[in-house]
């Protein structure tokens, strides 16, 4: 069984007042078919960690690994983790002008596998993927996220995870800028994805209600750059009724974790 597993992570960011650390000694381990929820406040790290996992140069990590199934993540470039089965739905998925979702699913598809696919059977699980995600086949001939809403940004990035069929998703604040339906279509889709392909998931939310449709395995609290609890789906619940008050007094308590 594939393993993403990550050790005392730190990372740290350059900005104008200096270098300003971010993480600080995350650990968590991902099996494929698992389901691990991170929630917590703004500020928290939720985003770095994601993106450091994804390998965005922005970030700079000063000591800790990620390792997937024994191989070292950072020492690949962005291209090879996504070819190992690493996969990043962004929180704000940018425009890419002049190139057309059907372009860009096919040359996407094609890095990932190292061939291209088979014309007929790839126009098919686009269709099919498409017609799943309520989405309009005039769609695929739109420039990416070129105008998109935030709900068809973010069908878009699902509609990805679907046809590339990665080992691990990490999806940043997907229920972000949807409403009830896109949500529950959303959610489907990665409910999909999971079922079909065995995907590990490592969802970063603020809000419980898209775990009303993507049940997760685990549930992980994020404070101040490091996991500060963690329990299973009835700690998103005592979230939802009390907040992150108690974290972030600890938080304060304990500079280390500030």
């Amino acid at each position: 069984m594939s393993v993403l597993e990550i050790r005392d992570l730190h990372v740290s960011v350059e900005t104008e007042q200096g270098t300003k650390p971010i993480l600080r000694g995350v650990d968590l381990t991902i099996r494929k078919g698992e389901t691990h929820a991170i929630m917590g406040p703004n500020g928290s790290g939720k985003s770095t960690l994601a993106y450091t996992i994804a390998g965005h140069p922005k970030y700079t990590v000063d000591s800790g690994f990620i390792t997937l199934d024994g191989e070292d993540v950072l020492a690949m470039s962005v291209d090879e983790r996504a070819r190992a089965g690493l996969f990043l739905a962004m929180q704000y998925p940018v425009e890419i002008p002049g190139v057309t979702v059907t372009n860009f699913l096919r040359t996407a598809k094609t890095a990932v596998d190292g061939e291209a696919p088979a014309i007929r059977g790839w126009i098919k699980d686009v269709r099919e993927s498409m017609k799943n995600l309520r989405m309009e086949p005039a769609f695929a001939e739109r420039n990416v996220n070129e105008g998109f809403s935030g709900g068809e940004k973010k069908r878009h990035e699902i509609l990805q995870l679907e046809l590339l069929k990665p080992q691990f998703a990490v999806l940043d604040e997907t229920d972000s800028g949807l409403d009830v339906d896109a949500l529950k279509i959303v959610s489907e889709g990665v409910n999909r994805a999971k079922e079909n392909t065995g995907l590990g998931v490592l969802l970063i939310t603020h809000y419980t209600r898209i775990l009303r449709y993507i049940k997760p395995d685990f549930v992980h609290v994020f404070v101040a750059g490091k996991i500060a609890e963690q329990g299973g789906p009835e700690l998103a619940d005592r979230l939802e009724n009390e907040g992150y008050d108690r974290f972030l007094v600890d938080a304060v308590v304990a500079p280390e974790g500030a």
